[in-house]
């Protein structure tokens, strides 16, 4: 623990697509029990590290998934509906006014749900040297997407998708350099997830991956 109280403090979005359709690039490694084992385990230790970082307060997941939205909450983040379906970006606005209803003191933080390699105190170090005064955004690994995006109530308009690190460059977002590799390093793919073990996963991810690579 730091001596010093962070100044800032963030309620962090995670969207979670229901696990039986999520991660579809990773089907390849089972006909389907393990992607989605896998794409749970990813969620859960997104959110987990998300609730152990001192400059996190709250912690809101967005589901349709009932089931594991009861999953998620058990670690003890606040669990929604998705109320938006089929619309990450307004899905994401939602959450954010709804943060703000809840937690008016806190300023939002979107962070994508497949980051298992995530660690608490990288996100500290990110969150922690942020400007608030302007919208903000971690480019993923592939210097494409975008896994972490952050702006004040007022200002908050992510633009995840396909392209999304030019999508929010050109919407005026200020890129964020030098970011730790666990906050950048998303899993879409096996070659993804092989990088993600290089950094050192979580322990959902660890005990998925032992489920679904045995040892003879």
């Amino acid at each position: 623990m730091s001596d010093q109280e962070p100044t800032t403090r963030y309620a962090v979005l995670v969207p979670v697509k229901p696990p039986a359709v999520g991660k579809s690039r990773l089907a390849e490694l089972d006909a389907g029990a393990s992607r989605r084992r896998l794409a749970e385990a990813f969620a859960q230790d997104t959110v987990l590290a998300c609730l152990r970082a001192e400059t996190v307060r709250q912690v809101l997941v967005v589901t349709d998934d009932a089931r594991f939205s009861q999953v998620l909450s058990a670690l003890g983040c606040t669990a929604i509906p998705d109320g938006v379906s089929g619309d990450l970006n307004a899905t994401l606005r939602q959450a954010a006014a709804e943060a703000h209803r809840r937690w008016p003191d806190l300023v939002p933080v979107a962070v994508c749900a497949d980051l298992p390699a995530l660690r608490s105190d990288d996100l500290d170090a990110v969150l922690g040297v942020l400007e608030t005064g302007r919208p903000s955004f971690v480019p993923d690994a592939a210097g494409v997407g975008t896994t972490m995006y952050v702006a004040a109530h007022d200002e908050f308009d992510p633009h995840f998708g396909p392209g999304s690190r030019d999508a929010h460059l050109d919407a005026g977002a200020r890129e964020l350099a030098g970011v730790p590799a666990s906050v950048r390093r998303d899993v879409d793919d096996p070659a993804d997830l092989a990088a993600a073990v290089e950094l050192g996963v979580g322990p959902h991810t660890s005990v998925a991956l032992l489920a679904a690579n045995p040892t003879p």
